[in-house]
């Protein structure tokens, strides 16, 4: 048995000596020095079954002796660090052995360390054991060494890694401590105040540079809690419990700059793809912010790399928009130059370049002054664009007031905040609450009627794009009561310093009863103003439309009437316009009863009225509706105190296929109306072939007609017009003259009907106006017309209702400016009031144009006093009904005040009178007594040709 034991030993002590021999450099521990470095002679040993075996460093007696050290722990197999220190004195010394948590410097960017706890125990190979001290940022043990003795410490790590290991005498630690507690404290009070301040900026200013520059500070000082270990001390996290909030500090970093860069350049108004990035970016961001709780050390490489390549893009795209003027950029270059400085002394401390103990400190202070430079950026920025200029503050004042006198409402889109302000007075007369209106565009949007909200939103986003321009556009909004009101906007976008668009303002203005008024006009276009009735225009389409059904198969053909008023232009001038426009409205009322839903009734002309029977076949049934009619008209009309009795004359024609256009139709209609009237009136015809002579004759006379203003038959005669006053010629009246060559001279009545209803009196007008023009363009030249000279011209119906005249006015008068001041536009009561809002706004315009406007037969139409001032008249006429005195009794008894009234009222209104038809002396005397002081007629002769008229003017001056 006793040689097994024997054996045992041996192979023990054996095994013994084959384990590694650990050779230690001593390091003396001097009295004067505060701390020794001992991180470059640390020797790190992996354990072996939770334990190691070493020889210790040679003791003062040169003994060297083995040693074995087990973990603390059970189970365990943790590395250790191993190194000797030496007390030369003859005094026992204390010292710290330090080993911090967490180092920035040489912590690296790709798996960086984080921080944990790194020693858990230190076991020496004698003297007295190590004790742990309790330290928030570092293990921290005391070390007690005996006068000359040399020990050798054996240190069991907590991790794989010791980065720094540090010697320390006890009072020198304390300080070095207490040292950096005033910096911590400065740097972490200006992070804050930064963070809070620029927080309430953003409250105060609302712009969103603000918060996007207080998410940077508030990251920042998360980041500096953590680094100075307040956040472990106030929560109890251990240095491997930080390890996450470090990497998410470090991702908040580096998310919250790259929201401040986007924002601040406003990089979403240049491209709508940087929105997309953004919004891509922003769930990674987020993405690796959830990440760093998993793998911190991931997470944190992942945030120094986009940290860095932030630095350098944005640098870039900072310079690339500085150089084009980009005044938010060039504020930015400063900053971002010592941004960029910062990462390059943050990857010196990171990578081990350097390594002193102020560097961790500095990456601190130096994300602080980021802060503060990023800060006075946005300030300077805000402030700047806010700025209101003293010397302009009288200007604003000015514009304000006119603003309200107005009556528009204000609208202010505040692109950066997304605010819509508007006036009080606009959610009055929406009857909303005070306030209702103001908030997000989209809630404005809501308001707007549905088929203007696209045309609304392009224009809003045009002006943000193109950064210029102006909108003017009429829209809808809905009032409280759901009804909608018509607004036109008047808008333009407000550039910032950065020159882009940060608000659009205008106005409002409350245009519904415009919008109705065009609405009025709109159907006024197409409608008998009087009657209500579809006019020519309408009927023409509607007839067209029913030939094209008739020509389809199995197609019902529609039955046209013409209806025309017996004699009715003597029923007019025995119970004058105003009866005789009720009698029409009465008439169109009576034809409107007999007709059935689809059937059209319309007014063409004066007092011809037509009939489109779209469902009727049999001819005895047409018959039937037409002889209805005219039984209809033939009933007396109870006119006040006495009944009038009216007869028509009905032409009717049944299309059959031929002729192709609804107006040869129509003409058919007329041709049978016409030989209705040949035969007597108060008839019913249809057509046939003996209305042909009718036709050719008609059309023989269109022909003449269209051929005589061709060839120059047709011309222009003036009546002068007199001031009575001083004997002498002021203005002359053109008349239109047709000399045919072999029927003479051609009344007027009979041709301009003819015109009329051949569609050329459009031709004959402009005709007469430029032979006038011409004539008095030769008079200034030659004879030097006064400047109150002028000459009236007359435009018919449909002349004020085509837009072509007023391209006709414009032509003639841009050729010479001083031309219009002498010509005047004579419109008749009548014409005017067919379709007011036509008239209004075309008078307006050939006024514009320098022309003058004369009202003829003034009182003889159903107008009031009021469309004086709607319409720009300067003239008056008074008509030869009211001039011509009886032979009798003189002038009847109403028409002296009448004819006084009207001079009084046209003196007050500074417009000029003239009463026309006067054909004796004694008229032209008596109206003299009225103070009418401009007469025409033929009691001063005939009328006249240009060059007699001339003959007369050179008289006037002398010549």
């Amino acid at each position: 048995m006793r040689p097994f034991l024997a054996l045992a030993i041996f192979l023990a002590y054996a095994l013994a000596l084959l384990q590694p021999a650990h050779a230690f450099e001593v390091i003396s521990v001097p009295e004067d020095v505060n701390a020794v470095n001992l991180s470059e002679i640390v020797e790190i040993v992996p354990g072996t079954d939770g334990r190691v075996q070493l020889s210790t460093a040679p003791d003062a007696d040169g003994i060297i002796r083995r040693i074995e050290v087990l973990a603390s722990e059970r189970g365990t197999n943790p590395s250790f660090a191993l190194f000797a220190l030496r007390n030369d004195s003859d005094q026992q010394i204390e010292r710290l052995l330090v080993a911090p948590f967490y180092r920035l410097p040489a912590s690296g960017v790709f798996q960086p360390d984080l921080g944990s706890a790194r020693v858990n125990a230190v076991t020496p190979s004698a003297g007295i054991r190590p004790v742990k001290l309790t330290d928030p940022e570092s293990d921290v043990f005391e070390v007690t060494l005996d006068p000359g003795a040399t020990v050798t410490l054996v240190a069991e790590l907590s991790s794989g890694s010791l980065p720094e290991l540090y010697l320390w005498q006890v009072n020198a630690y304390r300080d070095y401590v207490n040292s950096f507690t005033l910096f911590r404290g400065v740097v972490l009070g200006v992070a804050s105040l930064a963070a809070v301040f620029l927080t309430i900026m953003f409250v105060v200013k609302g712009r969103g540079v603000f918060p996007a520059t207080a998410a940077f500070a508030w990251a920042v000082l998360a980041y500096l809690l953590i680094d100075f270990g307040i956040l472990g001390r106030l929560f109890g996290l251990s240095a491997d419990g930080l390890q996450p909030l470090r990497a998410a500090a470090e991702a908040g970093i580096a998310t919250t700059l790259a929201g401040f860069l986007f924002i601040y350049l406003n990089l979403h108004r240049w491209h709508l793809r940087f929105v997309h990035l953004a919004l891509g970016l922003s769930a990674l961001f987020l993405a690796l912010f959830a990440f760093a709780f998993f793998q911190p050390a991931i997470a944190a490489t992942i945030s120094r790399l986009v940290l860095a390549m932030l630095g350098l893009s944005g640098f870039f795209l900072i310079l690339l928009l500085a150089l084009r003027g980009y005044d938010r950029a060039v504020l930015l270059v400063p900053t971002w130059i010592i941004f960029i400085a910062w990462l390059f002394y943050s990857w010196l401390v990171i990578s081990g370049q350097v390594t002193n103990d102020v560097a961790q400190p500095a990456v601190g202070g130096g994300l602080v002054l980021v802060i503060m430079l990023l800060g006075f950026t946005a300030v300077q920025h805000a402030f700047a664009e806010g700025q209101v200029s003293i010397g302009t503050l009288s200007e604003v004042e000015r514009r304000a007031l006119a603003l309200t006198g107005s009556g528009d409402f204000v609208f202010d889109w505040n692109i950066d905040r997304d605010r819509v302000t508007v006036s009080d007075e606009l959610t009055t007369r929406l009857g909303e609450k005070r306030g209702a209106l103001r908030g997000a565009i989209k809630r404005w949007l809501d308001r707007v009627h549905p088929d203007d909200r696209d045309r609304f939103r392009t224009a809003f986003d045009t002006l943000v794009e193109l950064r210029r321009g102006k909108v003017s556009a009429d829209m809808r909004l809905a009032g409280h009561d759901g009804n909608y009101r018509s607004f036109r906007m008047r808008v333009k976008p407000v550039l910032g310093g950065d020159g882009q668009v940060n608000r659009i303002v205008g106005t409002l203005q409350d245009v519904t009863e415009d919008r109705a008024s065009r609405e009025r006009l709109l159907h006024d276009a197409v409608h008998d103003s009087l009657t209500g009735l579809p006019n020519r225009q309408l009927f023409l389409d509607r007839l067209d439309r029913s030939l094209v059904r008739a020509r389809q198969p199995n197609g019902v053909k529609p039955a046209v009437f013409l209806i025309d008023i017996d004699r009715f232009m003597e029923l007019e001038e025995r119970i004058g316009h105003s009866a005789a426009d009720s009698v029409l409205l009465a008439i169109s009322r009576r034809i409107a009863r007999l007709m059935r839903p689809l059937d059209t009734v319309a007014r063409i002309s004066g007092d011809q009225f037509a009939v489109i029977l779209a469902n009727e076949q049999a001819a005895g049934k047409i018959a039937e509706n037409a002889e209805q009619i005219r039984k209809a008209l033939k009933a007396p009309f109870n006119f006040g105190d006495r009944d009038l009795t009216i007869s028509a004359s009905i032409g009717v024609t049944i299309y059959d296929g031929n002729p192709a256009e609804a107006g040869d139709v129509l003409r058919d209609a007329e041709l049978a109306m016409y030989y209705a009237k040949r035969l007597g009136g108060d008839r019913i015809e249809a057509y046939r072939a003996s209305a042909r002579s009718i036709a050719s004759y008609s059309r023989a006379s269109e022909e003449d007609l269209e051929r005589g203003m061709r060839q120059g038959e047709l011309h222009v005669q003036y009546q002068p017009i007199m001031n009575i006053s001083s004997g002498r010629i002021v203005a002359a009246e053109a008349l239109m003259r047709w000399t045919h060559p072999t029927r003479g001279i051609v009344n007027p009545d009979e041709f301009v009907p003819l015109a009329e209803r051949s569609g050329q009196i459009e031709k004959l007008g402009r005709l007469a106006f430029e032979q006038s023009a011409a004539q008095v363009r030769d008079w200034m030249s030659t004879i030097g017309l006064g400047e109150e000279f002028f000459v009236s011209v007359n435009l018919s119906p449909v002349q004020l209702a085509t837009e072509t005249l007023l391209g006709d006015m414009r032509n003639l008068v841009s050729q010479d400016r001083s031309l219009a001041a002498h010509l005047k536009l004579e419109i008749t009561e009548s014409q005017a009031m067919n379709n007011p809002e036509h008239s209004a706004y075309m008078l307006e315009a050939l006024r514009s144009l320098g022309l003058g406007l004369a009202l003829d037969d003034f009182g003889t139409g159903h107008s009031s006093l009021s469309y004086l001032h709607r319409f720009p008249f300067d003239t008056i006429k008074i008509p030869a009904a009211f001039v011509r005195m009886g032979a009798e009794a003189g002038f009847p008894h109403t028409q002296t005040p009448i004819i006084r009234a009207v001079a009084a009222m046209a003196e007050e209104l500074d417009m000029l009178v003239i009463a026309e038809g006067a054909e004796t002396l004694d008229e032209v005397e008596r109206l003299r007594q009225l103070n009418v002081k401009l007469v025409q007629g033929f009691a001063f002769g005939p009328v006249l040709t240009g060059p007699e008229l001339a003959k007369k003017l050179l008289a006037q001056v002398g010549r």
